[in-house]
């Protein structure tokens, strides 16, 4: 089961999304942070993962599949990552159940912001990058949560990654 702890904007917009009722998320990234990026022509869903920090940008229409697609969004943002096919199966199975909640680490919130407005910057100065690219340019972004460990979420995602990978010693 897959938790996202989405702003009250973006739980609004999903209207009949399924609510979180305090479980804990099954996915081995654990839960993500998601909120409203309310641009024009086309509204956006900004996803960060709790534990990495892990920026994804998806649209948001159609709002009522939107849910349903969080997972498949997410996995083809670990592929350009070069997760391995295995962690990129393991999750999507465990996040086709979807439950929305509150936001509850005010942490996380603070660099979902900061990353908010960088994307705006980075899709004023060049129009023509893809989501996924401008997913990949936030997740270079150094982190102050991170600094005592990979710095950026990229790095602390690859990190993470050959940390599960390793063979139990």
């Amino acid at each position: 089961m897959l938790i996202v702890h989405a702003t009250k904007k973006l739980r609004q917009r999903l209207g009949s999304a399924t609510p979180h009722g305090g479980e804990p998320s099954t996915t081995l990234l654990g839960d993500w942070y998601a909120t409203l990026l309310p641009w024009r022509p086309q509204q956006l869903i900004l996803l960060v993962n709790e534990q990495t920090l892990l920026p994804v940008v998806m649209p948001l229409a159609p709002g009522a599949s939107a849910p349903a697609r969080l997972g498949p969004e997410i996995a083809a943002a670990l592929a350009t990552h070069h997760a391995p096919a295995t962690v990129i199966d393991g999750e999507l199975s465990q996040m086709r159940d979807c439950r929305f909640g509150p936001t509850a680490n005010r942490s996380v919130v603070g660099i979902m912001n900061e990353f908010a407005y960088l994307a705006d910057v980075y899709r004023h100065s060049d129009p023509s990058r893809s989501l996924a690219e401008l997913g990949r340019k936030l997740a270079e972004t150094p982190c102050s949560p991170l600094y005592r460990r990979h710095v950026r979420p990229d790095r602390e995602l690859e990190a993470f990654l050959q940390l599960i990978q390793r063979p139990d010693s």
